[in-house]
């Protein structure tokens, strides 16, 4: 059985080469629309740019979105309009749901996922003291 390879690819997008000397543009391969079950016979589905990435749904990742949300509501990330504004009552809440994933996940975690949970809460609940301080 074949194993699924799953990464990333590094492009060199410098305008110029380690010698100092200006690098040619290379051409991208132009991008294949495939049909899938979700898209009627014949109509290729929607291409998926980087904004529209969504990333493998695990447990690691859905606790640092969790995170992330909390850090939004602190305000270290603006809002589409470009605003940043705090909202602890929010970001204390984010944090109650995930002591609550914790106790709830208590046992059935690999060590990797049980040390990001850990950490995770452990910095999110210093910020909370520190910004209600």
């Amino acid at each position: 059985m074949e194993e699924e390879k799953k990464g990333f690819v590094v492009k060199d997008k410098r305008t110029f080469s380690e010698t100092g000397e200006v690098r040619a543009p290379e051409e991208e391969p132009p991008v294949q629309k495939e049909t899938g079950p979700s898209a009627p016979a014949g109509e290729p589905q929607e291409e998926q740019g980087e904004a529209d990435y969504m990333p493998e749904i695990n447990f690691s990742n859905f606790v640092i979105s969790l995170s992330t949300t909390a850090l939004f509501h602190f305000g270290d990330f603006a809002d589409p309009d470009h605003k940043t504004e705090k909202n602890l009552s929010a970001a204390k809440q984010i944090i109650d749901t995930l002591v609550m994933l914790k106790s709830k996940t208590e046992g059935n975690l690999d060590e990797k996922e049980k040390n990001l949970m850990e950490g995770v809460l452990y910095e999110l609940q210093m910020r909370y003291v520190k910004e209600i301080s």
